[in-house]
């Protein structure tokens, strides 16, 4: 007898099933034990008895089905064990049915990889307790001013707000947008460039950004977007992402202009814990005052970016992953050779900063617990 519970392992598994369709196995590590959840998943690849809360009935079905060999496993629900989607939430299995065509997927390369980047991006997003359920969310719109997304962050795929306004040319419009994540007085385009370069696109993603600065007016009272999160299995990633948008012929259409921040988020329980700060409301005013005195702080002042100024020594908080800002200041350094700086981040990121600025950068380590524990005070 399996029983779900909201907050167990089935839970969490039939739910992120039933909002992206199809993940990688990979991707399941980010909701709990690995182990756990691949026992898990052997279990219902079998006729089970399962069970919606303490003494709901009780139903015998089959949940899960898996295709593919080691990296490459994928992992769907199983066609006669989705009417009970329905009790894990009203309505879920005509919603579900509507989304994924009936339950008919693509084999195509291409279709699998879009929907994975889209699985990772709710995975990681679940684990970090923001809300992904596009069921249980409000419709996005383009018609009128009026805040209608949650107080709490909330993920919206890209699949359902491509349909706001019934603009068909809008469902082209999003590129490579997995979709966008709204918080307590901001906003984040997402994207998942998994264990791959991503090839930007500059004028695409120029235009999908247009798109998302409406959707944030109309729905969020939020004047734009101008951030983006950008999901990777690593920091390399993030590096060689980097590095080829350098090659940019047009600098103006470069990643990093089309977006002034964007923070790079690995697709790990790192990462989870890096969304649950960008998530909470006034992070990044906290965060610095927790890191510096008043009078050490920049403040935005100065021909180049750094966050506080110690000894004649220029500062930069690199804790928020933002590697767009990142870029700027070593640009600022190729102009300033001689001046003395040092940067701040998490144990996970120094390989990546010594990577990309060099192995004699100075870099000082802060422990992940203590910022997370001087944020919640």
């Amino acid at each position: 007898m399996i029983t779900v519970r909201p907050g167990s392992h089935v839970h969490r598994l039939l739910q992120l099933l039933s909002t992206a369709g199809e993940i990688p196995m990979s991707a399941l590590s980010l909701l709990g034990s690995e182990r756990s959840l691949s026992d898990l998943i052997r279990k219902l690849e079998t006729v089970q008895d399962i069970r919606f809360g303490k003494d709901g009935p009780v139903h015998t079905a089959r949940l899960i089905q898996v295709s593919g060999r080691k990296g490459g496993r994928n992992v769907r629900l199983y066609r006669k064990g989705l009417p009970v989607l329905d009790k894990l939430y009203p309505g879920l299995l005509g919603w579900y049915l509507d989304s994924f065509r009936q339950h008919i997927f693509s084999n195509d390369q291409f279709h699998i990889e879009r929907n994975h980047r889209v699985a990772e991006a709710i995975a990681l997003c679940m684990a970090a307790g923001v809300e992904t359920r596009p069921y249980a969310l409000p419709l996005l719109q383009k018609e009128r001013i009026y805040p209608i997304v949650p107080d709490s962050p909330s993920f919206f795929i890209a699949r359902h707000f491509k349909k706001a306004g019934n603009d068909e040319t809008s469902k082209t419009a999003y590129t490579r947008t997995v979709g966008v994540v709204f918080y307590p007085g901001g906003a984040y385009a997402v994207y998942n460039t998994r264990a791959a370069v991503m090839k930007w696109s500059g004028r695409g993603e120029a235009k999908a950004l247009g798109n998302l600065h409406e959707l944030a007016r109309y729905n969020a009272g939020l004047s734009e977007v101008p951030a983006a999160l950008l999901f990777g299995t690593d920091a390399d990633i993030a590096l060689k992402t980097i590095l080829e948008s350098d090659k940019s012929r047009k600098p103006e259409l470069r990643f990093d202009r089309v977006y002034n921040r964007i923070h790079f988020i690995p697709l790990d329980q790192n990462g989870v814990r890096l969304l649950k700060i960008l998530t909470l409301p006034d992070w990044n005013e906290n965060l610095l005052a927790a890191l510096f005195e008043d009078h050490q702080r920049s403040y935005n002042k100065g021909v180049m970016e750094y966050d506080a100024i110690i000894d004649n020594t220029r500062i930069l908080s690199h804790l928020d992953g933002d590697i767009a800002r990142l870029i700027r200041f070593r640009e600022a350094l190729a102009d300033n050779p001689d001046m003395p700086f040092q940067i701040l981040c998490f144990p996970w990121q120094t390989g990546f900063l010594r990577s990309y600025l060099g192995r004699d950068t100075k870099v000082r380590e802060l422990d992940m617990g203590a910022m997370e524990a001087a944020l919640r005070n």
